[in-house]
């Protein structure tokens, strides 16, 4: 018999009913210690109490309106991102695929009203995602991701990650409308780009005239230690699509942008039923309240050093289970000599949630308050994981 949840998720015999800061408790009564975070999404835990209080003090109030009318919290959020970031403007989303889709729009909708239709392709880089949307998949380009989904949308070209000067230079040609790419790359196995890249893609744009798109979806709001990930760099992009961590758990995205790369985008040319509803945004405002101080950010900086500094000492006690520590932040990646999954399930046995990735990676991205002592049973977990699977490792 066909399953009534359609079977596109290989998911783990684990369920949870109710979860408490960086801790999560199954429907048998085990206790997980979450180093997922729903993939980055739980910025502040499970069931933070400021944001409790602000979802169900707007759900007292008013849950949706349509974008007919003036939404008061999605004014709100929206002039807080204005004030804290390089935009002039944001426009909400439910999602990051749904990011990506307008971003790619808002590039090519900018080249069409400065009479330069042509400029249509977007140059991506290997290992990218986007997301899962028909645009999205096109953008990343890996069979992994398009295989049985042709035609795919055209106008996307693939370079190299890192792409080097040369190849970069040769492939922005008359016909580019935007570079799209993660600061940290996160399904593609926590691979951050070097400064030096961020900062000369920044520089060609501005040489060749095509905008700069960065994909903060996974990496932004926090998880590097910066409020979003290129702020480290000094540059600032064109446009940003943002998800997973702004709103904290409850679905939430947007895209922020300059007046000048917006500026296409005029009555009629975007919408969405749910986008910038007054619920998600409540909860947006909080979780920016509370990320976006920078003494918060600074104990990010903090932890983030302790417990690479601890994951550092793990790999070189299990040299046959881990290859090395990479990542920046609280976006932290175990490369391995074993494969990633038995690592996962390994973590599982030892009551740890962690995340998958590619070039055989396993992500580490806890909520961002994570106590110290989180960390050091994390860390103390993970080591027990390992020893459960030593003689597996390629050198073995």
């Amino acid at each position: 018999m066909f399953p009534s949840v359609l079977p596109t998720y290989n998911r783990a015999p684990l369920e949870f009913e109710r979860g408490e800061g960086t801790w999560l408790t199954a429907t048998d009564g085990r206790c997980f210690l979450d180093f997922g975070a729903g993939i980055g999404v739980n910025a502040l835990g499970h069931a933070h109490p400021a944001l409790v209080e602000a979802l169900t003090a707007q759900a007292g109030r008013v849950w949706h309106l349509s974008n007919l009318y003036r939404i008061p919290e999605q004014q709100a959020l929206a002039d807080a991102l204005v004030e804290r970031t390089f935009a002039d403007t944001a426009f909400f989303t439910n999602s990051g695929t749904e990011s990506c889709e307008l971003a790619v729009k808002m590039a090519r909708k900018y080249w069409y009203d400065k009479g330069q239709p042509e400029r249509v392709n977007i140059v991506t880089f290997a290992g990218a995602f986007h997301g899962r949307s028909s645009a999205a998949i096109a953008a990343a380009g890996s069979e992994k991701m398009t295989k049985g989904f042709g035609p795919l949308l055209p106008g996307f070209v693939h370079l190299p990650f890192p792409a080097h000067g040369a190849e970069l230079e040769a492939a922005i040609d008359g016909k580019v409308a935007a570079i799209m790419v993660e600061p940290v790359q996160g399904e593609g196995g926590i691979r951050p780009l070097p400064e030096p890249c961020l900062k000369g893609l920044r520089d060609l744009c501005d040489r060749t005239g095509a905008l700069l798109i960065l994909d903060e979806v996974q990496c932004g709001m926090g998880r590097t230690g910066r409020l979003f990930a290129h702020e480290w760099a000094g540059i600032a992009p064109d446009i940003m699509m943002i998800a997973k961590g702004i709103g904290g758990g409850f679905p939430l995205g947007a895209v922020l942008a300059t007046a000048e790369a917006a500026s296409g985008m005029t009555v009629g040319t975007h919408g969405s039923t749910y986008g910038g509803n007054p619920l998600a945004c409540a909860v947006g405002k909080a979780v920016l309240e509370i990320v976006g101080e920078p003494a918060f950010l600074d104990e990010v900086n903090r932890k983030a050093g302790l417990m690479r500094q601890k994951l550092e000492g793990l790999v070189a006690s299990h040299p046959d289970i881990f290859e090395l520590v990479r990542g920046t932040g609280l976006m932290l990646g175990l490369k391995c000599r074993v494969p990633n999954g038995d690592l996962v399930q390994a973590g599982y046995d030892q009551g740890l949630l962690t995340v998958g990735a590619a070039d055989n990676v396993v992500r580490l991205l806890p909520p961002l308050n994570v106590t110290e002592d989180e960390i050091a049973e994390a860390v103390a977990r993970l080591d027990a994981a390992a020893g459960t699977l030593a003689g597996r490792g390629a050198g073995a």
